[in-house]
């Protein structure tokens, strides 16, 4: 009975977002980072679920419109850099290379660290791309023979810990700039990540916005050269 109505894409949509506000509301109040609302959302989804005994297939296809909204939520970040443009003046060359440089440690520390344990080639063909939004991530995750499931689930995860650990990291490390901010939370953390530099305020939000895009690219172009280290 109860399964039917994950069988609605209104009571579906309704019900995780309702959901995730509660969870905002208690990650607000707590003021803890161990609180964070997507995390705790998604574990309170899986368990409902489970007890529920609720099919994936019938969640995947009942909040198909949250998954259809991932790429205009990305693409609508372009009106926030419009505002913050003025921003790139003088900073292109070294938003290019600050990205290009961290695209490539993300990538090879994932090789190195994969081959140094004895990682099978498919789990790091699945986590060398953790760094880019999770659509990006997927498709160059099945190219290069990783699993494309397994890196959607790492790309979550990297962007809640970054969202996380992100800002008390440079914080401590006293870093001022509203650019290197947004780049950092961007380019490590994507959307999750995004979220929190949004927060921060309007140049880091739009900062963060951009090194997604570029983040995907790089990879994009990149990960192939890398891919014959694990390929």
């Amino acid at each position: 009975m109860i399964q039917q109505f994950f069988n609605s894409e209104v009571f579906t949509i309704t019900f995780v977002i309702a959901l995730y506000l509660l969870n905002y509301k208690l990650y607000r109040l707590a003021g803890t980072t161990l609180l964070h609302p997507v995390l705790l959302t998604i574990i309170e989804l899986i368990i409902l679920l489970m007890y529920l005994d609720v099919p994936y297939d019938t969640f995947k296809s009942g909040s198909r419109m949250i998954h259809f909204m991932l790429g205009p939520s990305v693409v609508s970040l372009g009106y926030i850099l419009h505002q913050q443009v003025a921003h790139l003046k003088g900073n292109v060359i070294s938003i290019m290379v600050a990205i290009t440089v961290g695209a490539m440690i993300g990538i090879g520390s994932i090789i190195g660290v994969g081959q140094l344990l004895g990682a099978r080639q498919t789990l790091i063909a699945s986590l060398a791309p953790k760094s880019v939004t999770t659509p990006i991530a997927m498709e160059l995750s099945g190219n290069t023979g990783g699993i494309p499931g397994l890196t959607a689930v790492i790309v979550v995860c990297a962007g809640i810990l970054g969202s996380i650990i992100g800002p008390p990291i440079m914080k401590l490390m006293r870093i001022k700039s509203p650019v290197a901010k947004g780049l950092a939370m961007g380019a490590s953390s994507h959307g999750i990540g995004t979220a929190a530099a949004i927060q921060m305020g309007a140049i880091e939000g739009a900062l963060s916005g951009l090194a997604i895009g570029i983040m995907g690219l790089i990879t994009a172009l990149l990960l192939p050269l890398f891919a014959r280290w694990f390929g």
